[in-house]
């Protein structure tokens, strides 16, 4: 199961997502790409692991003054089927 939290502040946006399978993986890279393919802006995106070993990737946006990200995690969110966000 791939767990989302999403935090929004004054001109920036960060979605982290926490998956532990490759299968997993795999599908969270290919979606983000296909989304961030499609704006002009682009994110800063890293990976990290959590102690209780799911790997958390982190996609930011900074400097968004048209609050354009939240759009793309919508789409993002949609595209993986999570319905439920913290």
């Amino acid at each position: 199961m791939i767990d989302a939290e999403v935090r929004s502040e004054e001109r920036f946006s960060r979605l982290a997502l926490a998956y532990e399978t490759q299968e997993e993986k795999q599908k969270v890279c290919q979606i983000i790409d296909e989304h961030t393919a499609k704006h002009d802006m682009q994110p800063e995106i890293h990976t990290t692991n959590t102690s209780s070993g799911k790997e958390v990737l982190v996609i930011e946006y900074h400097d968004d003054c048209s609050r354009e990200s939240g759009q793309i995690f919508e789409d993002i969110l949609c595209s993986l089927e999570i319905k439920v966000c913290s």
